[in-house]
């Protein structure tokens, strides 16, 4: 497992779009898990940026996101369809066609789960899955005590989470309860891992997670099973590592 420590987010966004930049050009059509939230912000601003000023190419680039919330229109402006057409897709030269999130509005999220990793799986698999890291040690909406074996499936998100979530949202009772995500053995499936990370209120929990003992109550700790996992973390959050990293 790789440890990068940076200096501030928009560090964390640049070395980030170095490290998907590099591996774009080993593999085409280049097939890139996304997730939301504020922290891959940095790194979809800086993909943009390259995609305008320097020719980074996502014409053949297909795309699959962790999760969305059980209920939310594709249209609201909270779901992560939403999210992701405005702070990325709607930027760059990417086939909107090639652009995936699973579908919470389904009266069978058993069956769209299935239908996903079937997705997935039809297109060879991941290249690279970029992840954020919740409070609570979240992946995507994978919460803890979520088996590391899990494929994409329904959840119900706990309540730290819908509390952390309650920000993007007028109403803490308007955040949805329910979401579908990509469990974490389809997360472990892809052949690289970035997950991203900063803020102090995320210290504690990063430490456990990649310094920590491998179980289910901290998701994110699964990523040391990994053989190519990198953590880009920002100063602030890495402050209760131990061991030496970059």
């Amino acid at each position: 497992m790789n440890v990068i420590i940076v200096s501030d987010k928009n560090h964390m966004g640049q070395v980030a779009a170095d490290l998907i930049e590099a591996d774009m050009k080993n593999k085409t059509p280049y097939v890139l898990g996304l997730a939301t939230g504020s922290t891959p912000i940095p790194l979809y601003q800086e993909l943009i940026r390259r995609n305008q000023e320097t020719g980074l190419d996502f014409s053949t680039t297909v795309s699959f996101n962790l999760d969305e919330y059980v209920g939310l229109e594709a249209n609201h402006d909270q779901s992560y369809r939403y999210f992701m057409d405005q702070e990325l897709f709607d930027h760059i030269n990417i086939n909107k066609s090639s652009t995936f999130v699973p579908d919470g509005l389904s009266e069978n999220i058993e069956e769209v789960g299935r239908n996903y990793e079937k997705a997935i799986y039809g297109v060879g698999g991941l290249d690279c899955q970029v992840l954020g890291i919740g409070t609570n040690g979240h992946i995507g909406f994978n919460e803890p005590g979520s088996s590391l074996a899990s494929r994409t499936r329904k959840v119900r998100l706990t309540e730290n989470t819908i509390s952390d979530n309650s920000r993007f949202f007028e109403r803490k009772e308007d955040v949805p309860t329910e979401a579908i995500t990509m469990g974490i053995g389809t997360i472990l499936d892809a052949r690289k891992i970035m997950l991203l990370a900063s803020g102090s209120n995320k210290a504690g929990t990063i430490a456990k997670s990649i310094e920590g003992p491998i179980t289910a109550t901290v998701p994110a700790s699964s990523l040391q099973m990994h053989p190519d996992a990198t953590w880009v973390v920002t100063e602030d959050a890495a402050v209760n590592l131990q061991l030496e990293w970059e």
